[in-house]
């Protein structure tokens, strides 16, 4: 009865072995010299990741569009599909994922990951967004799971492309064009994301954490919104928030002057004045000088030669105060006294590229010209 027992265990023993070496499979390269790839880039704060599979033509140009990748769809002669794309890639699906909402060649698209798959035409190429992304190929490519499907044209090309690879053409601060490219042909997409909404949202999000105990991150927020002209109301209501003292912005030249520029884009000149007169005693000497120089860039000659004369009130003679001066003056048309202050500056001057500056701003008030 023992030798039994011990026979079993021992059959037990050796069945356990070879099932565990039957399943036990090694790492590999992928099946017919594919390689394996990804490419991510960001669009705005969008992140854009393409996982795929790469094919290469392998002696076989002339013979890949229409041949090997066939017109339309095919039945592939497995699975459950009767009438498949191509899989955009070989082996695994092609996948493409969003972090945020976009809009494919102007359609709308929900952020997320999709099975990505191309239904070839030399004309017109449909391509095809799914939400199945686990399937090996498009054996079991199902219609009903499309959630976009677009159509592009493929453009002919002479350079040839041995290994298929996606790359990201033509970018804007809101776009870029993806393209597939292999052998001789690209077929493209372009991708727009919502600059604007996103990095607002993104402000939202990161103002309800830690970054928002602190008057910079309102004041940045609210910048922001000030330059884009957009969600100003909203941006006042930051602005609240940088200049309170318990942020810690109530005495910062930058949050009232953000202050300023959201009134003065909602059309609150008054107030806007009112929030700059709150700004000016906290500004430092070189926030003087550009609010200053801004100021004479934009005609505003006697505000520019006030904040000017502030600044050489603070921090009198010295390099940045009395190139100031001479904008000042500049701005107001007295060009003598201008060039009495350049001259003060140009001695002053603290390295070779700001002297060169200070020449060519001597030699306009020498001429009669304006500096500014």
């Amino acid at each position: 009865m023992k030798k039994l027992l011990n026979a079993g265990i021992v059959a037990v023993l050796f069945l356990c072995c070879f099932a565990s070496q039957t399943n036990a499979q090694l790492t590999s390269a992928p099946s017919g010299g594919n390689k394996r790839a990804s490419v991510s880039e960001q669009i705005a704060l969008t992140d854009v990741t393409i996982h795929y599979n790469r094919p290469h033509v392998n002696k076989r140009e002339g013979h890949i569009w229409g041949e090997l990748i066939p017109v339309g769809y095919v039945n592939l002669g497995f699975g459950s599909a009767k009438s498949s794309p191509w899989r955009a890639g070989a082996n695994e699906n092609t996948t493409i994922e969003f972090s945020t909402d976009v809009t494919i060649e102007g359609q709308p698209l929900a952020a997320g990951k999709y099975g990505f798959s191309i239904a070839y035409d030399p004309n017109e190429c449909t391509l095809i967004f799914s939400k199945n992304t686990t399937s090996w190929g498009a054996f079991y490519y199902n219609p009903a799971e499309d959630v976009l499907r677009v159509k592009v044209k493929p453009v002919p090309t002479d350079k040839s492309v041995e290994w298929l690879k996606y790359e990201f053409a033509d970018q804007t601060s809101n776009s870029a064009v993806i393209q597939l490219q292999w052998e001789k042909l690209i077929i493209p997409f372009k991708v727009t994301v919502d600059e604007v909404g996103n990095q607002i949202a993104s402000f939202r999000r990161e103002l309800r954490g830690e970054k928002g105990f602190a008057w910079e991150g309102w004041d940045q927020a609210a910048a922001y919104c000030a330059q884009h002209k957009t969600n100003l109301d909203e941006a006042l209501l930051w602005t609240d928030t940088a200049t309170s003292v318990n942020f810690g912005g109530s005495q910062s030249f930058t949050a009232w002057s953000t202050r300023a520029e959201v009134l003065d884009s909602l059309g609150r000149a008054t107030d806007a004045d009112a929030a700059m007169k709150k700004a000016l005693p906290y500004a430092s000497l070189n926030e003087l000088y550009f609010y200053g120089k801004s100021l004479a860039h934009h005609k505003k000659s006697k505000e520019a030669f006030d904040v000017f004369k502030l600044d050489y009130d603070k921090y009198p003679d010295q390099f940045l105060t009395n190139a100031g001066m001479a904008r000042g003056y500049s701005a107001l048309g007295d060009y003598k006294k201008a060039l009495t202050y350049a001259q003060k500056a140009r001695a002053q001057a603290p390295d070779k590229p700001n002297q060169d500056i200070l020449d060519s701003i001597i030699a306009k008030l020498q001429a009669g010209k304006d500096i500014n």
